[in-house]
C-alpha cells in the first residue's frame, strides 16, 4: 500500500474509535487515538476536573501528533482518530504532508443529534469511560457542543466521506476498508 495517513473525525460519541479499530484491523496499520493518550495520562498524572482534561487532552494533542511525525518519517502509513478541530489540525495535517508527501483519506462521522447526545450521556454515565474525561459531571456543557451534529471538515488535500453512524448496524465497514484500498492504490 502507497503512504496514506487516514483521519478519522467527529463529534464525542460519534463511534470514530469503533470505526478505527475495525478499520486497522482491515488494513493491518496503527491507529493513534487522542483519547488513548488522554487516558495514559491520567493514569500517569492523575485527574480532577474538566479544566484539567482540557489541559490533558491539549497535551495528548502533542503526543499523538509526534508519533504520527515518526510514523510517517519512516514512510509508513497510519490512521489519526479524534474529535479533531480544523482550526489547529488544518495547519498541522497540512505541513506533515508537505514534509513527507503522504496521502490523505479522512473520514467524518456523524449522528443525529438526539442519538448522538444520548449515546454520549449512556457512555459517560456506564461507569465504563475513564473517570479523567469527567463527562459524567459535564452533560450540560457537553449538550450544546453535540447539539451540532457535525464538526468541521479538516481542509486539507486528498478523499474526504462523511459516515452517518446512527446506526451503527447500517455501516458497511468492509467497504470503507475497500474504498480506502482503492483510494490508495489508485492515486
Amino acid at each position: 500500500m502507497n503512504r496514506v495517513l487516514i483521519i478519522i473525525t467527529g463529534l464525542p460519541g460519534t463511534g470514530k474509535t469503533t470505526l478505527g479499530r475495525k478499520i486497522a484491523t482491515g488494513l493491518n496499520l496503527p491507529l493513534i487515538a487522542k483519547d488513548d493518550f488522554k487516558e495514559i495520562l491520567f493514569n500517569s498524572l492523575g485527574f480532577s476536573d474538566r479544566d484539567w482534561s482540557k489541559k490533558i487532552g491539549r497535551a495528548s494533542y502533542d503526543l499523538m501528533y509526534g508519533v504520527a511525525d515518526s510514523i510517517l518519517r519512516a514512510g509508513q502509513s497510519l490512521i489519526l482518530e479524534s474529535n479533531f478541530d480544523p482550526k489547529f489540525a488544518n495547519k498541522i495535517i497540512d505541513e506533515l504532508q508537505k514534509k513527507y508527501h503522504f496521502r490523505i483519506f479522512q473520514i467524518r462521522c456523524f449522528t443525529e443529534k438526539d442519538v448522538l447526545f444520548e449515546r454520549f450521556k449512556e457512555r459517560a454515565l456506564s461507569g465504563d469511560r475513564h473517570p479523567g474525561h469527567v463527562d459524567a459531571d459535564n452533560l450540560d456543557d457537553f449538550r450544546a457542543m453535540l447539539a451540532r451534529e457535525k464538526i468541521g471538515k479538516i481542509e486539507v488535500s486528498g478523499e474526504f466521506v462523511d459516515i452517518d453512524t446512527t446506526d451503527f448496524s447500517k455501516i458497511n465497514e468492509q467497504k470503507v476498508i475497500e474504498k480506502i484500498k482503492f483510494f490508495v492504490e489508485n492515486n
